[in-house]
């Protein structure tokens, strides 16, 4: 059986006009548009009429693909936020693709709202200039030393400021121990003592004998020596108190330098030893920082060539340890002045060598 084009023509004219027909909106979709349209606000019928001729914009600008630009995504997401029936006004483009511009719109807002905005400096230049000479000068200095400094020059600067205008490259340093709570809550009744050994230019070994109060962080006494023996310590401990000018506690290792004499004079004293555990730096804690501070700041930077030269030195260091450096474990403060503190003026702020140059010490000229 062949096909008769000629027979089925009539009957594909008629399947194509119905298709067409039916394509078409009817007499119902329009009056149950217009009825949905009754019980709707004036304001979703506005913001869908604007929706649809922006859309007519679009289209009428290109033949075959629209172009959309982001002002056109703007208005889009603006007006579909304005009302809930905007999903039935899209027809250029889907539903999810106007979410879509939504959330690249709200990734653009969160950036320019977290943008860095510039703001003036609070502090003088003078203040920002100090702060980086002091640390060029100080390589070895954090933001913490260098807040002390300007403490004791009358300027209260905050750490994470002096951060901001410190050099970026700085050596890395080894952080320090934390604080027992026994220490502070009975340091003022407190010294502690310890040992401490370097080596010269030719190895010898040198012993560095170190006592200090726990609760001003003042250095009481130093001694170098290369033989420490019981008898010797014992002679440092007469002469770190003097007419009877000691601790009531005085905390220390189970170190052998430390024998029947050394007790015998610490019990004629009054003093109550307070032996640490095996293997508990912490419990003398506050004396192991003081030694980590002096090989930091001192030792490791300096060649010893004789016991002359490291004792001189150990002396000058105990010097501006006390009178010059600012201590964060006591707020900032400096021992020799920890009772009353200091009181700035507003003279010119000079400076002088510490340590050959290693450090420089600031000041304000009465």
């Amino acid at each position: 059986m062949t096909f008769n084009l000629f027979f089925w023509t009539p009957y594909l004219l008629w399947l194509n006009q119905r298709l067409k027909h039916w394509s078409q909106p009817t007499t119902f979709s329009l009056v149950s548009g217009i009825t949905s349209d009754l019980i709707r606000s004036q304001t979703d019928l506005l913001i869908e009429n604007a929706m649809l001729r922006q859309q007519l914009i679009i289209l009428n600008r290109q033949v075959k693909r629209p172009l959309v630009t982001n002002q056109d995504r703007l208005w889009m997401v603006l007006l579909a936020r304005c009302t809930r029936f905007w999903k039935q006004a899209v027809l250029v483009v889907q539903p999810e693709t106007v979410l879509r511009w939504h959330r690249d719109l709200f990734r653009f807002y969160w950036r320019w709202k977290s943008r860095k905005k510039t703001q003036k400096s609070r502090i003088a230049t003078e203040t920002v200039a100090l702060i980086r000479e002091m640390a060029e000068n100080n390589r070895l200095w954090g933001a913490e030393r260098i807040q002390g400094e300007l403490l004791k020059l009358g300027n209260k600067v905050s750490k994470r400021t002096i951060q901001k205008y410190m050099p970026k490259v700085k050596k890395s340093r080894s952080t320090g121990q934390t604080w027992d709570n026994f220490l502070k809550n009975h340091v003022q009744d407190i010294w502690a003592c310890n040992f401490t050994a370097m080596n010269d230019w030719l190895f010898r070994p040198w012993y560095i004998f170190v006592v200090i109060d726990l609760k001003s962080r003042r250095i009481a006494h130093t001694a170098v020596t290369r033989s420490p023996t019981d008898e010797w310590t014992a002679q440092q401990l007469r002469e770190a108190t003097p007419w009877g000018k000691g601790p009531k506690y005085l905390i220390r290792d189970r170190d052998k330098k430390y024998g029947l004499q050394f007790s015998r004079v610490a019990s004629v004293s009054g003093i109550n030893e307070l032996i640490t555990p095996y293997r508990a730096p912490r419990a003398n804690s506050i004396c192991e920082r003081y030694m980590g501070s002096l090989k930091r700041e001192c030792l490791d930077q300096t060649l010893i060539f004789h016991g002359k030269q490291l004792r001189r030195v150990v002396r000058e260091y105990t010097t501006y340890y006390n009178q010059d450096r600012p201590h964060q474990g006591i707020g900032q403060r400096i021992p020799e002045y920890y009772e009353k503190g200091i009181s700035s003026s507003g003279g010119k702020i000079t400076s002088r060598v510490v340590l050959g140059g290693l450090y420089r010490s600031y000041s304000r000229a009465p």
